[in-house]
């Protein structure tokens, strides 16, 4: 007894310093409470803004008011958080969409004169994505639906005065995402064959027949696919008689080309990064509102980088980067292109918006998305190159406590979901993390998107392999520079996330101190059998790349955490959403008893009310509270007490 209390006392010891020398906590009211004001956007004729704001409720409501300033009015009253809206080309209507964390989201309209909520979508079952607006037909909404056949989304023609639908494009079974041309009719289409391959599929006119235009084999594509991502199409351009289409086929990144309507064949190279895709999963490009033209494309290597392809365009972004100091995204344009709302970013806080007058060449501030975090000192990212064991270079991102500590810090490797797709330099969870005196490291490992075909094909069969390698590589260097302290090492992450470090945990039972998974993919062909019928386009690329896990058990053995639950030995925090289409509740309960069965020291927390990852700031909050606690009892880091969060629906289990 005296011995563990001596220990306890020298461990305290050596960790105070540190923490007498990092800045305030950060209460997890100011980081996780929905932002004062976020997200805003300019209605198409440039007359009013809306944003989304806590309502007297404290969630995340869509709120509305004059563009020049004034009385704002909340037009919604949602139980759960908006986080996806945007104007009708009518500016009367705002659509956004919304579900119970099932991930079958349907569309709603908020109508500003009458006051009234409408659900566009009211089908039992189904799931809305992806849908367009155009001022130049104010009536009409386009949106995507598994109406017909709950395995692809068709397209359909939704009036908004009253609510009709008519079917527009009918998907023949390998459609994973639609385009529009400039005069709002389906004419384009990104399509998955059972090979791999990614198609882009026109047609002339919302009549013709629909033909293959370019086909790409699976080892030239870059974008994955899931859900609603994947679309290759950046738009039609000005005339409908080219397109531009994120390619590499000809190229060792995924570049924007303009590619003839009738052809295929490339008319010209608009825009390229030697080390960087045109989007990690659809192209980031601005168009011209008006025409359809191509102003520029945002690429991000390691930072966001602007290529420009309009004079104009890149004298008003260069303007607003050089009076910010930030990086400039357009978020929202008027339908003259005259007015802009830019958020501007930084790596170490939340972002700043805008609005910009072109014409007057004014940027005028709206408001701080990080108001509750003013006087608080937030930790610092730095971009970094990892070499991994092979020689590759992995694009990194640490976060450091910030003030006057230095390290070796306690250390969190964060392992991003997917896995394919890529970490940026913000993010709030690590700045959550930094606060609390932990090194936290970001990895993209090898297969991440954005990178590069060759980075990304890298990833292939690498599935709890090499890309695990990768994140033990980057948590090794950290030890190495005097960053992390080896005896403090937590392994965390989300999704395929937590699917990576159980299993680098498994791998490496005496490294990691602890560990934390937050909706973990334990069995992959477990998890697979169980995806919504709606991934059908993507299920073919899910097998090319990581292997065929179906029918061969040793394989999806090898890489699914729950049959190595023997050989991870440190303590586990678990959290689950009950209505997690992918990461099942009952998958991640059965890895639960399995660790029990073995054992093992397992805190497990289910939030019935959740799905794939936790929309509700009550939750969010409940969750952060119980990590931080239990990684200051493992690894040393700080922490706010918990305490019971009203509305959270958190079950200990």
């Amino acid at each position: 007894m005296r011995r563990r209390v001596l220990l306890s006392l020298l461990f305290v010891a050596a960790v105070l310093p540190l923490r007498a020398e990092l800045p305030p906590l950060i209460p997890r009211k100011a980081l996780f409470a929905p932002p004062v004001k976020a997200w805003p956007q300019l209605s198409p004729d440039g007359k009013r803004l809306a944003y989304v704001a806590p309502d007297e409720h404290g969630v995340g409501n869509i709120w509305v008011q004059p563009a020049e300033g004034g009385e704002a009015k909340v037009v919604t009253h949602e139980s759960r958080p908006i986080f996806d809206y945007q104007w009708a080309g009518d500016n009367t209507h705002l659509l956004f969409d919304g579900d119970d964390g099932d991930e079958n989201a349907h569309i709603f309209s908020a109508d500003l004169e009458s006051g009234i909520v409408r659900d566009l979508t009211p089908f039992r079952g189904i799931r809305a994505q992806h849908y367009f607006v155009d001022p130049r037909h104010p009536n009409d909404l386009l949106v995507e639906l598994n109406l017909r056949d709950r395995r692809v989304f068709d397209v359909h023609r939704v009036d908004l005065r009253t609510g009709a639908i008519t079917l527009e494009a009918t998907n023949p079974g390998d459609v994973n995402s639609w385009a529009i041309d400039t005069n709002f009719v389906v004419r384009g289409a990104t399509a998955f064959d059972a090979n791999g391959r990614t198609i882009v599929r026109v047609r002339d006119s919302a009549s013709a027949p629909w033909r293959d235009l370019v086909v790409m084999p699976f080892e030239r594509s870059t974008f994955m696919g899931q859900i609603a991502n994947g679309s290759v199409i950046g738009g039609f351009a000005p005339d409908g008689k080219s397109l531009y289409v994120a390619s590499a086929l000809h190229s060792d990144t995924a570049r924007i080309e303009r590619i003839d309507a009738k052809t295929g064949a490339t008319l010209e190279v608009m825009a390229e990064h030697p080390k960087a895709d045109a989007g990690d999963t659809t192209p980031n490009v601005s168009v011209d509102p008006r025409t359809g033209a191509l102003q520029g494309v945002r690429f991000v290597y390691m930072v966001p980088e602007w290529r420009f392809l309009d004079t104009r365009f890149k004298n008003d972004i260069t303007s607003i980067e050089q009076k910010t100091g930030r990086w400039a995204n357009i978020i929202s344009r008027s339908a003259d292109d005259g007015r802009w709302i830019v958020a501007a970013e930084t790596a170490n806080a939340p972002n700043v918006y805008y609005t910009y007058h072109r014409a007057a060449k004014r940027l005028t501030m709206l408001f701080d998305e990080g108001e509750a975090l003013k006087g608080y000192t937030l930790p610092v990212v730095k971009p970094v190159l990892i070499r991994a064991r092979d020689g590759r270079e992995l694009v990194s991102y640490l976060t450091t406590p910030g003030g006057t500590s230095s390290g070796p810090y306690p250390f969190i490797v964060l392992v991003h979901g997917g896995p394919w797709i890529r970490d940026f330099p913000l993010d709030l969870e690590s700045a959550f993390l930094a606060n609390r005196g932990y090194a936290v490291l970001r990895v993209n490992f090898r297969g991440s998107t954005g990178f590069g075909i060759e980075s990304y094909n890298a990833g292939n069969g690498q599935l709890g392999r090499g890309m695990v390698d990768d994140v033990l590589d980057g948590t090794r260097w950290a030890v190495a520079q005097g960053i992390a302290d080896p005896k403090r090492l937590v392994a965390y992450g989300g999704s395929m996330g937590a699917n990576a470090i159980l299993t680098a945990m498994a791998r490496e039972p005496q490294f990691f101190a602890c560990g934390v998974g937050i909706v973990p993919v334990t069995d992959i062909r477990t998890a697979f059998e169980a995806f919504p019928p709606y991934w059908v386009a993507a299920r073919s690329r899910w097998l090319r790349r990581i292997g065929d896990f179906v029918h061969d058990d040793a394989l999806n053995r090898a890489i699914s955490p729950l049959y190595h639950v023997s050989e991870i030995e440190r303590p586990l925090f678990v959290a689950a959403g009950g209505h997690d289409v992918r990461a099942r509740a009952e998958h991640v309960e059965r890895f639960v008893q399995a660790l029990r069965g073995a054992k093992h020291e397992v805190t497990y927390v289910l939030y019935p009310d959740e799905g794939h990852g936790f929309a509700r700031p009550e939750n969010q909050m409940d969750m952060y509270g119980r990590v931080e606690e239990f990684l200051a009892r493992y690894a040393g880091g700080r922490a706010e007490p918990w305490t019971k969060v009203e509305g959270s629906t958190a079950d200990v289990r």
